[in-house]
C-alpha cells in the first residue's frame, strides 16, 4: 500500500500541488502537516509512522518534506527499513524499494554518519585546544547546541562545493541568511562559489 506524507511550512502556503502529486503516485491515504522544516513536533507524521505497516510505501514530495536535517532523515529512512517500509520521492532520485534507490540513499547516510563523527572529532579537538589556553568547554554564546552542529556542518558542505548554496539550505532546512550567518560564525572567508560536478 502506497502512504503519502505532505508538509507545508505556514498556513498561507498550499497544499495542493503536493497532495495531487501524491494521489497520482497511486497513494490511498495521505497525512498532512503544517510545520516548519526545524519544528520536532508533527502530528500527522507521528500518526503515519504509527500505523505505516511492512511492505508499504511512504511517498513524499521531496525529501525536504520529510526529514529536519540530513541526520534526521537518514534515522527516520533507517526506522522504516528495520520495520520493511519503503521509502519513495517524487522528486529526488530516492525510491529504497529499488537498488539504484538504495544506493543513492546509502551514500547520504554514509555522508551523515561522516559529519557526525567529523563533528565529534572536532568537538574534542576544539575542547583539548580550549583547555591548554585555560579557556573553559561548552557551546558558544550566541547559537544553541543544535545550531552549533548545523553550523559545522554547512561549513563542511560549503568548503567540500559540491552542493550549491540554495541545495545545501534545502537539505539542512535553513535559509540562505541563515546559512550565510552559520558561514560567518564559523569564520568562513565567503567568495566566489563554484560547485564542482559529480557524476554518480
Amino acid at each position: 500500500m502506497k502512504i503519502g506524507y505532505a508538509r507545508i511550512s505556514t498556513e498561507d502556503q498550499n497544499l495542493d500541488l503536493q497532495v495531487d502529486a501524491l494521489k497520482e503516485a497511486g497513494c490511498e491515504k495521505i497525512y498532512h502537516d503544517i510545520a516548519s522544516g526545524a519544528q520536532a513536533q508533527r502530528p500527522a507524521l507521528d500518526d503515519l509512522l504509527e500505523n505505516i505497516r511492512k511492505d508499504d510505501v511512504l511517498v513524499i514530495w521531496k525529501l525536504d518534506r520529510l526529514g529536519r536535517s540530513l541526520r534526521n532523515l537518514v534515522d527516520l529512512v533507517e526506522q522504516l527499513e528495520n520495520r520493511g517500509v519503503g521509502l519513495k520521492s517524487l522528486n529526488d532520485p530516492i525510491d529504497t524499494t529499488t537498488p539504484q534507490g538504495r544506493l543513492v540513499f546509502n551514500i547520504f547516510a554514509s555522508l551523515a554518519e561522516f559529519e557526525r563523527e567529523l563533528i565529534s572529532e572536532r568537538t574534542k579537538v576544539g575542547l583539548r585546544s580550549a583547555r591548554a589556553r585555560g579557556r573553559v568547554g561548552g557551546k558558544p554564546k550566541g547559537l544553541s547546541e543544535e545550531a552549533l552542529k548545523t553550523a559545522i556542518v554547512t561549513e563542511a558542505l560549503y568548503k567540500e562545493q559540491k552542493l550549491s548554496v540554495n541545495e545545501i539550505a534545502k537539505q539542512l532546512s535553513i535559509s540562505k541568511c541563515t546559512l550565510y550567518k552559520f558561514l560567518r560564525y564559523r569564520g568562513v572567508q565567503i567568495g566566489n562559489y563554484k560547485v564542482s560536478k559529480v557524476n554518480l
